[in-house]
């Protein structure tokens, strides 16, 4: 019978694998072509898996949580076409099904009314018997004798086993209750794949790289008036409002153009300086954190930047997200802010060798030209690798980022 088989799409060189994570069709369930059939999840991005076909799911093959390759056979789907041709064959099959079950019930039947001593005698013991006219009612009373003293030794056998059993529940008994009494208080659940890559990745920028954390603190009252003076038009013009990560990334990558320092990785015994400026954002999504890419950003527009940002968190939160936007990135910004973090220290994202904090907006006291003065104020944090970046480098480009944001009109004439 012809049907379609239902395959993992091609993974990227970086994903080696996936896992299923859930079937939105049962067996025997009608499917139209391109329905959503079975969402599987790799480590950077959750994935929607799409039916070839019109019919009829025959069969599952990866049960939910099971790991999958690129290209692997995930079910089979029977074509309509197919399926109303088949019908006849199908009802032919299943009766030929029950015949045959029948029959084998019948033989067994007979078979066991059949049995008697003499058949579980080897063919040279009933050679034997026959040549020499054995008595055979004398005979099965000697089988029974043996078989009544094996199936003591079996039985003492086994009350040995049992009592060893006993013996090790009992010793694990204590264990057993602590932890019952431990699930009254818990509930464990198994990480999502997404997050077992964060957890490992985090681990892995924590022991193999000199991280250190650089502080300074941006007066964001020029950003706040640009926002304000120039918000209506902005929106009428570019159908979206203007926000603060448009200005991150502006000075960012400036930032990144006087210190290339920055913009590099170690790769073994060597330093890969970047020639492009792409700029990954963190975006919190229900399944965790992920880091998609704005690419070229030195070429981008600011309504670009706002757009590009917008529907990274409208599509994170679908986990529409696609691989592609996830590989790469030479500098991260993230900004936790959003959730009401004051100051933090952010993780580099290997094998990138920096990343930007942005915080929430708060207005301090300052001291201005002898004066004390209200200002909206926001610290910001430069997480590098030590290895690689020197104090002189980090602390310049915090300070450049600083400078920039607290007099936007720098970018215009590169200073």
């Amino acid at each position: 019978m012809k049907k379609m088989n239902i395959l993992v799409p091609d993974l990227p060189e970086s994903v080696s694998d996936a896992t299923v994570v859930k079937w939105h069709k049962k067996i025997g369930e009608k499917v139209n072509s391109n329905d959503n059939i079975v969402d599987i999840e790799t480590d950077k991005v959750m994935l929607e898996v799409s039916s070839p076909c019109d019919g009829i799911l025959k069969s599952i093959l990866e049960e939910e949580g099971k790991i999958v390759k690129s290209q692997q056979i995930l079910g089979e789907i029977n074509q309509f076409d197919i399926i109303h041709n088949n019908i006849v064959e199908e009802d032919n099959l299943l009766n030929a099904k029950k015949n045959y079950v029948n029959k084998e019930e019948k033989e067994d039947v007979e078979y066991s009314s059949f049995q008697n001593n003499e058949q579980h005698l080897t063919p040279s013991a009933r050679r034997l018997i026959k040549i020499n006219n054995v008595n055979k009612s004398y005979l099965n009373k000697i089988i029974e004798t043996d078989n009544q003293i094996n199936f003591e030794k079996i039985i003492k056998k086994e009350e040995k086993k049992l009592n060893k059993t006993l013996l090790n529940n009992n010793a694990l008994d204590f264990d057993e209750d602590k932890e019952k009494e431990n699930k009254k208080f818990e509930n464990r659940v198994k990480m999502t794949r997404l997050r077992q890559r964060i957890a490992e990745r985090l681990l892995d920028s924590k022991n193999n790289t000199a991280m250190l954390t650089t502080f300074n603190e941006v007066n964001m009252q020029p950003i706040i008036l640009l926002r304000k003076k120039y918000g209506e038009d902005f929106e009428k013009k570019h159908s979206i409002r203007i926000g603060f990560m448009s200005f991150f990334v502006k000075a960012v990558v400036q930032g990144l153009k006087n210190f290339p320092e920055i913009n590099a990785y170690i790769d073994k015994t060597d330093i890969v300086f970047y020639k492009n400026f792409d700029i990954s954002i963190a975006v919190s999504t229900p399944r965790g954190l992920i880091t998609p890419i704005l690419k070229n950003a030195d070429k981008m527009s600011m309504s670009e930047i706002e757009k590009k940002i917008k529907d990274f968190s409208i599509r994170g939160f679908q986990n529409k997200i696609n691989i592609k936007e996830l590989i790469g990135g030479n500098f991260t910004i993230t900004n936790g802010g959003i959730f009401g973090s004051l100051i933090s220290t952010p993780i580099i994202n290997p094998p990138q060798t920096a990343i930007l904090g942005m915080h929430m907006i708060q207005e301090r006291p300052v001291v201005v030209n002898g004066k004390i003065k209200i200002l909206p104020m926001m610290y910001i944090a430069l997480s590098y690798d030590h290895r690689l970046i020197d104090g002189k480098e980090s602390v310049g480009f915090l300070v450049n980022v600083k400078n920039i944001l607290e007099d936007f009109t720098r970018i215009l004439i590169d200073v």
